[in-house]
């Protein structure tokens, strides 16, 4: 039945030059179908990443070396503006994972740092921005705010983000150790910019789909995933625009219009949704070109809407 399913899609995909890489269905252990209109490689899935940044500090909390309510501002006093804000001050963990720092606007989204913004040191860079509303109130989606989370990561673990992965998730997964960009002090984005092949990104799907436990070890609480993927924060709708997959946030995840689903969302649709109540998780990868809603549509009428 769901071979049936992906195989009619993929011949539609193709008949109608559908702008999709390839597409993956897993359980939680194995891979169920693959396939691939171009070359299996390592590729950029952009703020997918995010949902692994917000993995490790899962892990983190349940170590004991972080919390949710801990504040960027006392990890980095050194760092903070002469005459701080109290908004500034009162950011915290919590609310640079439900993108409701306050900052109100989108920063170091990956066109600002191809252009150079916030060099070279970019806590010090979101530091000096002003804080214009109350963190913890609206949803503003911000690489920043994910940037920002993940060096408090670091801080806690003391190391960088990419070797606690590794360490955590990363090597037990074999998952190897990505291609990772990095800030310009050698911190790794904690928004993007991480390179996985398409069954590899998959991985964090499955992982979270049976609970946190991979191959009889457990790599993160269940209790995590139950917050980091349940609604956390409202989306804004555009009243003239409405988007189906634009239905809530938890913790660097995005929640689906589906039963209980949830998803980690890169640009340009590289898309890892998972599907609890048919067991099951579906990956996506796509080119930076070509009409990315046309994917969207398709996979929700052909693909999740039918799992």
């Amino acid at each position: 039945m769901i071979e049936k399913i992906l195989q009619k899609f993929v011949e539609e995909a193709r008949e109608t030059g559908l702008p999709l890489e390839a597409i993956a269905v897993g359980d939680e252990s194995k891979v169920i179908f693959e396939h691939h209109f171009v070359p299996d490689r390592p590729r950029n899935i952009y703020s997918h990443t995010k949902s692994f940044m917000s993995t490790a500090a899962g892990i983190a909390i349940a170590e004991g070396k972080l919390s949710l309510e801990d504040r960027p501002a006392d990890f980095f006093e050194d760092k903070l503006p002469s005459n701080p804000s109290p908004r500034l001050l009162s950011i915290r963990l919590k609310d640079l994972l439900t993108m409701s720092s306050g900052f109100g606007k989108g920063l170091l989204m990956g066109a600002d740092r191809r252009a150079g913004t916030g060099m070279p040191d970019y806590v010090s860079y979101l530091f000096s921005q002003e804080v214009i509303e109350e963190p913890g109130t609206r949803f503003h989606y911000s690489t920043g705010d994910s940037i920002l989370a993940g060096r408090m990561v670091e801080e806690a673990a003391g190391m960088r983000l990419s070797e606690y992965l590794y360490r955590r998730i990363f090597a037990p997964m074999e998952m190897g150790f990505p291609i990772w960009e990095n800030d310009p002090m050698g911190h790794p984005i904690g928004g993007g910019g991480m390179f996985l092949k398409l069954t590899d990104m998959m991985k964090l799907g499955q992982l979270y789909l049976a609970g946190g436990v991979w191959k009889g070890q457990r790599l993160v609480e269940e209790s995590w995933i139950r917050e980091a993927t349940k609604e956390q924060i409202k989306t804004d709708q555009d009243p003239q625009n409405p988007d189906i997959w634009r239905c809530g946030y938890g913790y660097q995840f995005w929640l689906s219009p589906y039963p209980d689903s949830y998803r980690a969302d890169g640009a340009f649709g590289q898309i890892t949704t998972v599907l609890p109540r048919a067991g099951l998780v579906v990956s996506i990868q796509c080119p930076e070109t070509g009409d990315f809603e046309r994917v969207k549509q398709a996979l929700h009428e052909s693909v999740l809407d039918k799992l």
